[in-house]
């Protein structure tokens, strides 16, 4: 049966995002067709606005529309604890459990030979001006446990080697090749108690 063609363009768009597969893509845009008007008109505006007014945070890196977000503004944070993070999603997860109360830094990215994926200068430069001029005592790398995070972690063991901190990571109470994004808040809460200390401050 042949669909309209902006019907297939919109399932077409549906389908690019994470674990939607054709036929969840098609649900998808029925459903949209179904509503009345009104729905897709608040839809697109809210699209728009996502893509107009949401921004990496200038200090951590983290989605906001406003510059510090919320949690580099919060007074109440433990400003000498940072959590280094491949991505927002890791720290959303991290947030959304309730066991971390430092601040955060989203690398935005991560180590992967295969995928040609690696981890920018500017990036690793920032995060070492920032451990340096903000007076963090501690940073927990909280790189995913698979291969890719190891290749990270190294990384920005090397990286932080010189700095006068003292270093951990997440224990491996997260399963090995799993994901931060996808962990529940008790197996998140026993890897960050139980982390591993790896470099203490000289």
């Amino acid at each position: 049966m042949a669909l309209p063609d902006s019907f297939e363009k919109l399932a077409s768009l549906l389908r690019k995002m994470p674990g939607v597969g054709a036929k969840s893509a098609r649900r998808m845009s029925f459903y949209v067709l179904q509503q009345p008007p009104s729905y897709a008109d608040e839809l697109s505006r809210c699209l728009s606005t996502l893509k107009e007014k949401v921004h990496p945070c200038s200090v951590c890196g983290n989605i906001t529309d406003d510059d510090p977000c919320a949690i580099c503004s919060d007074p109440l944070r433990d400003r000498k604890l940072l959590c280094v993070v491949e991505t927002v999603e890791d720290l959303f997860s991290i947030e959304h459990a309730g066991v971390f109360s430092g601040v955060y830094h989203v690398l935005g990215g991560r180590i992967s030979p295969l995928d040609g994926e690696t981890l920018e200068e500017d990036v690793l430069r920032s995060l070492v001006s920032r451990i340096g001029d903000t007076g963090i005592e501690e940073v927990i790398i909280a790189t995913n446990p698979r291969i890719e995070g190891d290749l990270t972690y190294h990384a920005l063991l090397e990286c932080l080697a010189d700095n006068d901190v003292s270093l951990s990571r997440l224990a491996y109470g997260l399963p090995v090749g799993g994901s931060i994004e996808f962990a529940d808040r008790t197996t998140l809460q026993a890897a960050m108690d139980s982390r591993v200390r790896v470099k203490r401050p000289s």
